[in-house]
Order: structure tokens, then C-alpha cells, then sequence
């Protein structure tokens, strides 16, 4: 594993680096991010400009990650786990895999329980309609879809406009919040439009 390419990479939808592990409900939600999305990878040892700092106690750095897989997130994490020497400073890679049971919730600092997913380079909350979508994707039932004048008006309206939010759905239709998010789910998980999230909003777009 060439550990200096990969931090010559930097910090990424798969990627993160961490000094050392500090809290199980920080590290949880990182790691409950990479499962929720495509996985991904953590180099602990690392800064976030890509120094190589090296772990201290490997042994406590494992304990935390292992308690917030396990303790920290639900449904429990199987972080996999490889040394790696640079320049006789040791650096821990932590690798999750792609879940196919998601979504995953992080137990936050609040006590309660939180669907995060990955964007770019941060760990997001998920939306209300994400987490839908993460709950359904690995349902086989499969979607039906009816499309009713409110699929259709959707459609349309995204044709002539680049990307629609869940409140200017509401608005152009006149209807409930809950009743825009449940098309808006289906849709997405019909392939139809996409979900965009960043850190400010979250908007959808024609697949």
C-alpha cells in the first residue's frame, strides 16, 4: 500500500484523515458515512495538510475505533485494519466496506441516533428522504410508479429548470411536505431525477 500516494490524494469522499481518535461518536459518524455511501478508507497518524504524525498507542486507537463500530453505530461496523510504516512512523489504515444493510445511524453526543452520508470530503446528516432511500435501495421489491399529474408536473418542470428543491415542489404543486418527499423517494429510487446533497441544501435533478 503506497501510503504517500494515497495522502498526495487528500481527504475525499473515500478518504479521511485523523490525527489521532479523540471521541467514538466523531469517529462513528465518519465511518457510518463511508457505509452508508461506497465506503471508505481512514488513515489515522495522518494531519489534515497530509503530515505524517504517526500513531502513538496503536492498541488505543484500535480500542476506539472498534468500540464506535461496535458501541457507536447501529447496525455494529467491521472495521478491517492495517499497519503501515512510514518512515518508522506507524500509520493506521481503517477500511469499511460499502454496507448492505443500510442505512447506519452514529450515536451523536445528544444520545440520539443519526443517519449521516458522505459529501466530498465531510460526513453530512441525511436528509429525511435520504435516509428513505437508504432504507428502500436494498429492497427487492423493486417500485412501482404511477405517474400522476405531480410526477408529471415534476418532470416537466425540470426540463426547463436545472434543479428543484423539496419546498419549491411543495410550492408549485401546493401540497404537503410529506406527500412531495414520499414521490420525491420513489423517483429517486426509480432512477428517475438524483439527489444532490452538499453541506448547505439539498436539491433534485433529471437523472
Amino acid at each position: 500500500m503506497n501510503i504517500r500516494k494515497l495522502i498526495y490524494e487528500g481527504e475525499t469522499v473515500t478518504q479521511d484523515f485523523k490525527k489521532t481518535i479523540t471521541s467514538c461518536e466523531k469517529i462513528a459518524k465518519t465511518m457510518v458515512s463511508f457505509a452508508n455511501n461506497k465506503g471508505g478508507r481512514l488513515l489515522i497518524g495522518i494531519l489534515d495538510d497530509g503530515t505524517i504524525k504517526g500513531v502513538k498507542s496503536e492498541d488505543e486507537e484500535r480500542y476506539m475505533i472498534t468500540k464506535a463500530a461496535h458501541f457507536y453505530a447501529r447496525p455494529a461496523l467491521e472495521p478491517a485494519f492495517e499497519e503501515v510504516y512510514v518512515d518508522d512512523k506507524l500509520v493506521l489504515v481503517v477500511d469499511i466496506e460499502e454496507s448492505d444493510s443500510k442505512p447506519h445511524y452514529a450515536l451523536g453526543e445528544d444520545g440520539k441516533w443519526w443517519v449521516y452520508v458522505r459529501v466530498k470530503d465531510k460526513s453530512v446528516l441525511a436528509s429525511k428522504i435520504v435516509v428513505d432511500v437508504l432504507k428502500r435501495s436494498g429492497d427487492d421489491s423493486g417500485v412501482l410508479i404511477e405517474y400522476s399529474s405531480k410526477e408529471k408536473a415534476l418532470l416537466e418542470y425540470l426540463e426547463t429548470n436545472e434543479r428543484i428543491t423539496v419546498k419549491e415542489y411543495c410550492q408549485l404543486l401546493n401540497m404537503s411536505r410529506r406527500r412531495a418527499q414520499r414521490i420525491l423517494v420513489n423517483l429517486v429510487l426509480s432512477g428517475v431525477i438524483r439527489v444532490n446533497t452538499t453541506e448547505k441544501e439539498e436539491f433534485y435533478t433529471s437523472s
